[in-house]
């Protein structure tokens, strides 16, 4: 199993999904899932802390499983089928480990309610996981304030060729 932390979501511009992105906590591979729109939105409101004016389904789980005696463990995206993924949420009840099927971002969006770690199993990761590439790195500048000269020069070009002392003029 490997760890992952959520890296980001991701709104598709071409569907209503989203992608959740899951991150290697000890590599550069990275996991995209697709999503519904309101998994994403569970998931979003609790990573940023935005308390909800009533209670979400993940948070009604979260309290059905403790106010049963159990407590969330851990969730492990467990297997992946004809483009399909699968997710397990694992439960410990008196010292027994229960595992409940559950669609991945269901399963996500409980974890970052019961801040519980995210698992990936190995060979999923070995399946779908992909790596950024290293040319994509390299030419990312070593600062967010450098500017790539030879990249922006088409719109250095046109904005030169703007002429800004008519604005002034529209205010009078």
């Amino acid at each position: 199993m490997i760890e992952v932390i959520i890296d980001s979501i991701r709104v598709s511009l071409m569907s209503q999904h989203r992608i959740v992105v899951l991150k290697d906590s000890n590599g550069d591979r990275y996991l995209p899932i697709w999503i519904g729109p309101c998994e994403a939105d569970a998931i979003t409101i609790e990573l940023q802390e935005m308390p909800p004016q009533r209670p979400l389904t993940h948070d009604l789980l979260k309290s059905v499983v403790r106010e049963l005696g159990g407590k969330i463990v851990h969730i492990l995206i467990n297997d992946l089928r004809n483009d399909v993924y699968y997710a397990r949420i694992v439960v410990d009840v008196n010292g027994r480990q229960i595992e409940v099927d559950s669609r991945p971002s269901d399963a996500i969006a409980l974890a970052v309610r019961a801040k519980v770690p995210i698992f990936v199993a190995d060979v999923v990761m070995d399946k779908a996981a992909i790596e950024p590439d290293e040319d994509v790195e390299a030419e990312a500048p070593a600062r967010d304030d450098e500017v790539d000269e030879g990249r922006l020069s088409a719109f250095q070009d046109f904005v030169n060729t703007l002429d800004l002392d008519d604005l002034d003029d529209e205010d009078e």
